[in-house]
């Protein structure tokens, strides 16, 4: 049998596990034939224009890249000259049109960083860690004009512990999505693959994040707030002013029970964190970082950084990360 024709559409590096499994272990099942990825966009302080990690992942294999801002008519009849029997999309940054959903003979499927239908949008592994969620998973769906909604085909899932962040999380999704997206493709191939639709009652949004989403309320939970600060790492990161100078935190947990004081209120110092009472239990900072300088572990920190016990931190409403109907675009 044939390989199929696929054509894969990412922008992100969580892509490159799953590409590393088409292009090798999976090279019997489809053969890449033209990988779409963002612009080159400016980074550092000199804002030269870099190539994402999806493009030179490709251009290393020899592989034809294509970077329109757009998808257009151009890129359809591309596809559609290339024989294109299936399109793969991971983290792409676009929404793809019917007329670019209708060309790949067999369909466009789409790999999500979610157990939906929760947390369709842009942020979903963030938000199952600041909500709290044991796991988390990738689903396997077809792509439709409306965002995430596609029909479910498979998912892997995958745990999230205490001390889990953003990073750890979504390096373990681009993990799960390899051996995900195997069977997926052989059932698609020995067309057997089967699908259906997602429980519209169960849906629920996340939206991009931004740098205002990294504030902390020490009137919420000790919980809540802890799952917040390692969900924003790596970015967008929760900060908090110690006297003028703006610390970002790196993990964060529960500690045990207290006495009582005003939330926000800095404890005394313990060998491995820095406590900071809340309106119901003690939030641990575990790592932190000054401007300028290295993530460290509190103790470290804490050697040429000073805070003293009775310091009150500012509290400022967290913006939500969920809600059950779609974000307003800004």
């Amino acid at each position: 049998m044939q390989p199929l024709r696929l054509v894969f559409l990412g922008s992100d590096p969580i892509a490159l596990p799953t590409l590393d499994f088409l292009a090798g272990e999976g090279r019997d099942l489809v053969e890449i034939v033209a990988v779409f990825t963002q612009p080159d966009r400016p980074h550092g302080r000199g804002q030269k224009l870099l190539p994402g990690p999806i493009k030179e992942w490709a251009l290393a294999r020899g592989l034809p890249v294509w970077q329109p801002e757009r998808l257009g008519a151009d890129e359809v009849a591309q596809v559609r000259a290339l024989g294109t029997e299936v399109a793969l999309v991971m983290a792409y940054g676009q929404i793809l049109k019917d007329d670019f959903l209708a060309t790949p003979r067999l369909g466009v499927f789409n790999l999500h960083t979610s157990l939906l239908p929760r947390y369709r949008g842009a942020s979903p592994a963030t938000v199952a860690i600041a909500s709290g969620d044991g796991e988390t998973g990738v689903t396997f769906m077809r792509v439709v004009r409306k965002l995430d909604a596609g029909a479910i085909v498979d998912v892997e899932r995958i745990g999230i512990g205490p001390h889990d962040t953003t990073g750890t999380v979504e390096a373990a999704l681009g993990r799960a999505a390899a051996p995900l997206t195997a069977r997926c493709l052989i059932a698609l191939r020995e067309g057997r693959l089967a699908s259906h639709e997602q429980d519209e009652a169960q849906v629920s949004y996340c939206r991009r994040l931004a740098k205002t989403d990294g504030v902390l309320d020490f009137a919420k939970p000790a919980a809540e707030l802890a799952r917040r600060i390692n969900a924003l790492m790596p970015w967008p990161a929760c900060t908090v002013d110690i006297a003028g100078t703006l610390v970002k935190l790196g993990l964060a947990e529960v500690g045990a029970p207290a006495p009582a004081a005003v939330p926000g209120t800095v404890l005394a110092p313990e060998a491995d964190a820095l406590p900071v009472a809340t309106a119901d239990g003690v939030l641990r900072l575990l790592q932190l970082q000054r401007p300028g300088g290295k993530m460290l572990a509190a103790a470290d920190f804490l050697r040429g950084f000073t805070v003293p016990a009775g310091t009150v931190l500012a509290s400022l409403p967290m913006p939500p990360l969920v809600a059950r109907e779609p974000f307003p675009r800004k």
